[in-house]
């Protein structure tokens, strides 16, 4: 854990549209999956509908609420066969992820993945990038009862971590995912990578918004954790 009080005890990462920039590639998965189960795509509101919640509620808005959790798996288990056809084996990580996780993990502070993908999903694509070694926990959708918006995961990861929520801090993208987090009681810096930065200002609670990890440094984290809230003057680093 790290000595310096002005920065957090732990930092986590949302995966999706976080550390890899896999959103296309998920539009691309859904749109198939759909198309496949003849269900029109309206490719406009798809972003909105997809990017995020967890997958079974996605089936259910989709295939009615009378699915089984056998019927879920299997169908889990046929968009994730499609979401890695389309993303390869070499996942694109979010340009500035890799110089600021060395950053942090530099100054000790303890890191950990809370996804809301698949098990199956998030341990690929971590592995894809080469970021394993850096996190000491990786929960999935999986290890929850409750997706997110429900703070459950981040909570959960907290508690592995071993350290108290209000001393973490969080990277996410979605609206459903900063929901998590500042219900969780952590505070949110939302990549502007999925959702537009003005879209995320007016539809999230996050305490600071970012177009990139490119403007990302431990600075960022460190002026939420000195007493001052957001960084100074403004909602937004830019």
């Amino acid at each position: 854990m790290t000595q310096n009080s002005n920065l957090p005890a732990a930092i986590i990462f949302d995966m999706d549209g976080v550390l890899v920039d896999s959103s296309p590639f998920h539009l691309r998965k859904w749109a198939g999956f759909l198309r496949r189960h003849g269900i029109p795509v309206d490719e406009k509101a798809l972003p909105g509908i997809v990017l995020g919640p967890a997958n079974d509620m996605i089936f259910r808005r989709f295939l009615g609420d009378h699915l089984t959790r056998e019927q879920v798996s299997e169908l889990s288990e046929e968009l994730d066969a499609i979401f890695r056809e389309e993303i390869g084996p070499n996942p694109p990580a979010l340009p500035g992820v890799r110089r600021l996780i060395e950053e942090i993990h530099s100054q000790g502070i303890v890191m950990a993945v809370a996804s809301a993908a698949i098990a199956s999903n998030v341990k690929f694509l971590i592995d894809a990038l080469g970021l394993r070694g850096y996190f000491r926990e990786i929960l999935a959708v999986d290890a929850t009862f409750n997706p997110k918006p429900h703070p459950e995961i981040y909570l959960k990861t907290a508690g592995k971590l071993g350290v108290d929520p209000s001393a973490c801090a969080v990277f996410e993208d979605s609206y459903v995912g900063i929901e998590a987090a500042k219900r969780a009681g952590m505070k949110c810096i939302a990549i502007a990578s999925t959702f537009s930065a003005e879209d995320l200002r007016r539809e999230t609670r996050a305490d600071v918004i970012v177009p990139s990890f490119e403007k990302v440094s431990l600075q960022t984290v460190r002026h939420l954790f000195n007493g001052a809230g957001s960084l100074p003057g403004t909602h937004d680093a830019s």
